[in-house]
């Protein structure tokens, strides 16, 4: 494979610059938090059995940058509908105070603008979302967004909560609560359960509990998110391990004490993706115990994901790294192939002979399935006798599962057989699909569903992966291919594949 970069390297530029311009990447001081409170008329975002939903009745929010105060946002919106009794006690917010407001599809819009979020700001590349038990307020904003009828930018989301109850112990915090966190922290601004009042208090609070993780080597919200996840300390301490990668494609390879290779992965963004094994996201207890093993990590730039993979697959095949589940059983798939006989067969093989090949199978049941489906409907004998070119087929009859092929025919005649099941693997003859097509209609009409439905979807299962075949080896034919595709960022990722 020969990758032609130059025509893509402006838009690689791009990209790197573009993350290294998003908030994972930048020190926490540089990051722009939009801290954010609703009032709202009930708990509910999304419509429960009643199929009514709650909504917005106040939006409040402080955008603040390096512990500066950059902007506040805040209105009252129209729900459209009675604010209840427990509501108005909780918040003060009555129905007569709303009435002439805004509806939140106008104020929406204004929201995300003002926090960096909306279209012109390409989806708040700079912009963390924060709010006192996110979830509640972030599920909201989508219901609106989806409601409106608008693209909800999916920002990165810091919950104060959640942080809280990390860094806190329950000595120090028995209950998180915004009002009990104002007081522990003497914060300027007294929650009231008004939108703006409870989002100048979660910035204070904010601020608070960042500073207590100052001396636990947060530096980006990349080290908070990871600060948050389940990993351990030791897990944390090999951060380091992925700081010299570069934010490229690529491949990457856990290497161990012994300099062995662990474990073999590919990634659009190198850094991110290595240093994404040290912040506890993937729970899975191989890779955990892979992650302590390891002693560094080792990569391989590449142009693009394409050229990444085929280098991943190669390392598979020359490392063979105990953690990687794949790379256990590197030929673990089957292949249906017309076998080399007098009187050919449908065989279900590991390592076919030649390219007129249908598969590839994860499983060798389902290839023998859809190679005993393509015998019933194209003739191709089932018997496993031997026979010679100058024998007949014959074969004792078989209640259950009959041979396909016609009885006492010679192999010249059997020929027109294998030529027609050739040419259906080949994709130039399509009757034996159309005959179970046929066959799945005429056992419907006689009232047969459940077997009709069984023949249907197995045909379909069968068309898909005869179509993929055919697809496959036509690409395999070419000596060159030259393959481009959109890279996201208003440039091309080229790719040249040749083959002798």
């Amino acid at each position: 494979m020969t990758s032609r970069a130059d025509a893509g390297q402006l838009s690689f530029v791009q990209l790197q610059a573009q993350l290294e311009a998003t908030p994972a990447a930048k020190a926490l001081r540089e990051t722009t938090f939009v801290v954010v409170d609703l009032e709202t008329t009930g708990g509910r975002a999304s419509p429960g059995a009643d199929g009514v939903a709650d909504a917005i009745t106040e939006i409040g929010a402080v955008k603040v940058r390096g512990g500066v105060v950059e902007g506040e946002f805040a209105t009252l919106i129209n729900p459209q509908r009675g604010i209840p009794p427990q509501i108005v006690r909780l918040t003060g917010i009555t129905t007569a105070m709303v009435h002439d407001a805004p509806t939140i599809d106008a104020v929406l819009p204004m929201f995300l603008e003002f926090a960096g979020l909306g279209s012109a700001r390409k989806g708040g590349d700079d912009t963390v979302l924060v709010a006192h038990n996110a979830g509640f307020d972030v599920g909201f904003l989508t219901a609106a967004a989806q409601r409106c009828g608008l693209g909800w930018p999916r920002p990165p989301v810091l919950c104060t909560v959640r942080l809280a109850r990390r860094v806190l112990s329950r000595e120090e915090a028995p209950s998180v609560r915004l009002a009990e966190l104002a007081r522990l922290f003497a914060v300027s601004t007294t929650p009231t359960h008004r939108a703006l009042d409870d989002a100048r208090a979660t910035v204070d609070v904010l601020h608070a509990l960042i500073e207590r993780v100052g001396n636990q080597r947060v530096h980006t919200f990349a080290d908070l998110r990871a600060y948050l996840s389940h990993a351990t300390p030791a897990q944390r301490r090999k951060r380091t391990l992925a700081e010299a990668l570069p934010h490229r494609p690529g491949v990457y390879l856990f290497r161990g004490p012994s300099d062995e290779v662990l474990y073999i992965g590919t990634a659009t963004d190198l850094r991110r993706r290595a240093g994404g094994y040290f912040n506890g996201s993937d729970r899975r207890s191989r890779i955990t115990e892979m992650v302590a093993l390891a002693t560094r990590i080792d990569h391989v730039e590449c142009a693009h994901p394409l050229e990444a993979g085929v280098h991943e697959l190669r390392l598979l095949a020359a490392h063979a790294p105990p953690y990687n589940r794949r790379s256990k059983f590197p030929r673990r798939w089957w292949w249906i192939t017309l076998s080399q006989e007098a009187f050919p067969r449908l065989s279900v093989v590991r390592a076919p002979r030649h390219d007129r090949v249908i598969g590839p199978f994860r499983s060798r049941a389902d290839a023998a399935a859809t190679a005993a489906l393509l015998a019933r409907f194209t003739g191709i004998r089932t018997c496993t006798t031997r026979l010679s070119r100058t024998g007949r087929h014959t074969c004792p009859p078989a209640e259950v599962s009959p041979c396909p092929a016609a009885p006492d025919i010679t192999a010249a005649q059997y020929a027109a057989t294998v030529q027609r099941a050739a040419a259906l693997i080949d994709g130039t003859d399509n009757s034996a699909l159309r005959s179970a097509v046929h066959q799945v209609t005429a056992l419907a009409a006689r009232g047969h569903y459940e077997s009709a439905a069984r023949l249907r979807d197995h045909a379909a299962t069968t068309i898909e992966i005869l179509w993929r075949s055919q697809r496959a080896r036509a690409l395999a034919a070419l000596p060159e291919l030259v393959a481009v595709a959109p890279d996201g960022t208003g440039g091309w990722r080229l790719a040249v594949i040749r083959h002798d």
